[in-house]
């Protein structure tokens, strides 16, 4: 390739076109648990999510929900991925071993959200939310009717491979993907680039500006207990029966199962097979989707 500014525009486009092909096609798994929140700013204020209750008669005054701004704060995080390609190389019409590098770059950055969202998920065992408890905990303070403080849980204990109950029927999600800039690729190859004249390279660099975070815990019930059809059945009872502030009920609907790769053949078990051990009926049989996760490693 004799290298001029138009055959470097031309591959730039090349470049950019294979960047983001893989960046929109790939297929990403953390809407499952995630609601996306395009920020505005380094820093993005979130209410605490307590209000999830259903509409009340309209008795004498309104009771206004007051959703407090300042409940919690996720801050973007910047992210890079960058490749060199020698010049000569591109003189020597080499550059075309590059464009699945650069196709790679482009899915890399489209599954950032999933690493990012799934990875914070596990971190929810010791990680505290707006309530000053871990995500997931035993004891998150509400209010009952009388406007006494009582505990609510969404965790069902133990010291396994963590499994999770989540209801994903509401605009409201148990995570937050925040997206603050898209990922894009920026082209280092103008012929005085400092790259170019020092390192005899062209660079393309990749950028993403993003952050996960706790949504609402409400929607989530995890175990790190036993999987098994008792379990289960414990879990989605206690989810089902949850209630919020003074006392309303959430009516919250355990439709997905989270698992790791470790735990796909007990979930398939109880949400897949016609009959249970004991050749009767699975009761539990399509009751909720099974979502088999492999970035979870808890």
């Amino acid at each position: 390739m004799d290298i001029t500014q138009a055959s470097l525009a031309a591959l730039n486009i090349a470049f950019n076109t294979a960047f983001n092909v893989r960046l929109t096609g790939v297929e990403t798994t953390y809407g499952r648990i995630a609601m996306t929140v395009n920020s505005t700013s380094r820093h993005q204020a979130y209410p605490k999510l307590s209000e999830l209750g259903p509409m009340r008669e309209w008795i004498g005054e309104r009771y206004v929900e007051r959703l407090e701004t300042d409940g919690f704060v996720i801050t973007n995080r910047k992210f890079e991925k960058t490749v060199a390609v020698p010049v000569d190389d591109v003189a020597d019409d080499q550059y075309g071993i590059y464009t699945p590098i650069v196709s790679d770059m482009g899915q890399v950055a489209a599954e950032l959200p999933d690493d990012l969202v799934w990875e914070h998920l596990e971190k929810g065992f010791t990680t505290t939310h707006y309530d000053g408890q871990f995500f997931f905990d035993t004891d998150h303070p509400v209010e009952n009717e009388a406007g006494a403080e009582v505990s609510v849980s969404n965790f069902q204990g133990g010291s396994g491979a963590a499994w999770y109950l989540i209801d994903d029927s509401r605009p409201i999600k148990p995570m937050i993907f925040q997206d603050r800039e898209k990922a894009r690729i920026t082209p280092k190859t103008n012929l005085t680039d400092d790259n170019v004249f020092n390192q005899d390279e062209y660079v393309w660099g990749a950028k993403r500006r993003c952050a996960a975070g706790f949504g609402a815990w409400q929607l989530v019930f995890a175990s790190r207990q036993t999987l098994n059809a008792a379990n289960y059945a414990l879990a989605r009872a206690a989810m089902m029966s949850m209630r919020g502030h003074r006392g309303r009920k959430l009516n919250l609907k355990p439709k997905l199962l989270v698992v790791p790769p470790s735990l796909e053949g007990a979930a398939r078990d109880i949400l897949l097979n016609e009959r249970d051990a004991n050749g009767a009926t699975n009761k539990w049989r399509n009751t909720a989707d099974l979502h088999v996760e492999t970035r979870l490693t808890l």
